[in-house]
């Protein structure tokens, strides 16, 4: 990505902006700005994605969010985007409002103004200061004449929803969505955790009109509504999250797809129509689409950006395309794009073109499998970025093995334990107490051997443990672990990375999804 220096805009109260050229998939990948949670919106006959900005530092799990941003384009397809690093903060503002938390939001264009003047609504969810409520998460709204602002509240009282307005609730009010329907009727919608309202509002875009509905029918809905209308119908993407290992959505319960309902009206009934995105590489997934120069288009966030991780977001667009063969219309599922990447330097490690498996299959939701050999290793990994045994009574080995498609020749290995509590416990997940490596032998006595004359087995975590042993040629390779105990109980066992070495480096060959190779006997 190619980049200008900051320009400053004429007025000296309007926002910084630069002009970046783009090859693809995340917008911003240089790992300068991180940004979340996209929401495309058409103004000027331009191309806008408003975004949160990621700070978390690499090795903090939480989302450090001090503010949005906004992204511009005339034509996504020129790769030609103008970047507004720093548009709103919360307390800037909302008087009512915490610093930071600047979670998903979303700017619409409402009616016109007494002076005929174009007005913009921004719908934000923030912290409230002085909230006894027992999550201070509330919705606000600010107006302004451009979607550059500047950005004033347009209901200074406080938020329009939140656990204490319009009526009680007990959910976390993040993640508004808001559809000007014909009319000018306006609906929103919002939450997370399972839990999803809708609500009419006022032609005013603040004041409420109908009650607030609790929305069903969206079929693992977690958090991350986005409400949009096609020839008559209603649409809902949403970040879904039933878990499990015949989900059509994700094995992993921290993942999540991108699905999507449909109804005949703004409050449904609606009926669940399946994945439009399978999960990405970020833990959490947030949609948006929109329609502009006669294209739709899907935005969602990746961790692909340069040092990009779960909290570090970077957002992605791509075209969206419908199947109208179907009533209602189906969306068809997003392929997602990446922009071309340098072929990785040749190696040694074979891992990634191996299939993975494990004694517990099927693994707890919170792990997966395919962490084992993704050439990713986080300073802070969350569960799904490794390979987990955890259960509520665990056994006293656990093993995880790689098959090739075809023989592979290999002499080394080296492993990554991970674990939140020491050696020689008998809870939580800690060092293995031992481990070796065996191989599958087709030769003689077929089964399962050691590796012959293994160097030291290390089982340190947080640091790859190296082994070398003489040349083998195998298709299958075993790590095989004898959990940590107390003696009366034993702890599990967590594998960030496994990598498998021949003796030479080559091309590194990664295995695409397909049917696994044959069993190894």
């Amino acid at each position: 990505m190619g980049a200008s220096a900051f320009v400053a805009h004429a007025q000296d109260a309007a926002p910084v902006s630069r002009e970046i050229t783009v090859l693809g998939n995340p917008i911003l990948a240089e790992g300068d700005f991180y940004s979340t949670d996209p929401a495309p919106f058409v103004a000027d006959g331009k191309l806008w994605i408003l975004t949160g900005r990621d700070e978390a530092a690499s090795d903090v799990n939480d989302f450090i969010m001090p503010e949005w941003q906004l992204l511009k384009t005339d034509d996504p397809a020129s790769g030609k985007w103008t970047h507004y690093p720093a548009i709103i903060k919360p307390e800037n503002v909302f008087s009512w409002a915490e610093k930071a938390r600047a979670y998903a939001g979303q700017i619409v264009e409402g009616p016109k103004g007494p002076d005929g003047r174009k007005r913009y609504y921004f719908y934000a969810p923030v912290l409230e200061k002085n909230s006894d409520a027992e999550d201070r998460f509330a919705i606000g709204v600010a107006v302004a004449e451009s979607p550059l602002g500047p950005w004033r509240d347009a209901h200074p009282s406080g938020p329009i929803i939140s656990q204490k307005v319009p009526v009680a609730n007990k959910i976390q009010n993040i993640d508004p969505t808001v559809l000007i329907d014909d009319d000018f009727r306006v609906y929103i919608y919002w939450g997370t955790f399972g839990q999803v309202r809708g609500m009419e509002l006022a032609r005013d875009m603040i004041t409420p009109k109908g009650p607030q509905q609790t929305i069903t029918g969206l079929t693992g809905f977690f958090e991350a509504p986005w409400i949009m209308k096609r020839k008559g119908t209603y649409y809902m993407l949403y970040a879904g999250n039933n878990a499990g290992p015949g989900s059509e959505c994700t094995p992993a319960v921290y993942h999540a797809c991108i699905a999507y309902g449909s109804a005949p009206s703004p409050m449904g009934p609606w009926t669940y129509r399946g994945v439009v995105l399978k999960p990405v590489s970020s833990t959490t997934s947030h949609p948006g689409a929109v329609e502009f120069g006669g294209q739709w288009y899907f935005a969602y966030h990746t961790a692909d950006a340069k040092g990009g991780g779960h909290f570090r977001r970077s957002v992605a667009l791509d075209k969206m395309a419908w199947d109208d063969s179907v009533t209602p219309a189906r969306i068809r599922p997003v392929e997602p794009t990446r922009r071309p990447l340098p072929a990785p330097a040749p190696s040694r490690n074979i891992a990634r073109a191996a299939w993975a498996t494990s004694s517990n299959d099927p693994l707890p939701v919170q792990f997966w499998i395919k962490a084992l050999n993704n050439g990713v290793v986080k300073e802070a990994p969350l569960p799904p970025d490794m390979w987990g045994s955890w259960s509520p009574n665990n056994p006293p080995s656990q093993w995880i093995e790689y098959r090739w498609d075809e023989p592979v020749t290999i002499n080394a290995s080296r492993i990554w334990f991970w674990n939140d509590q020491p050696a020689g416990s008998g809870v939580g997940v800690a060092p293995p107490a031992k481990w070796h490596l065996e191989y599958w032998s087709s030769a003689g006595k077929r089964g399962w051997k050691p590796v012959p004359n293994p160097s030291s087995y290390g089982t340190d975590p947080g640091t790859f443990q190296n082994v070398s042993f003489d040349r083998i040629t195998t298709r299958c390779l075993r790590a095989v672990m004898e959990a940590s105990t107390d003696g009366k109980t034993h702890a599990a066992l967590a594998v960030q990375e496994w990598e498998v070495d021949a003796p030479a480096p080559a091309p590194v060959h990664i295995r695409s999804d397909g049917a696994p190779p044959q069993n190894c006997s």
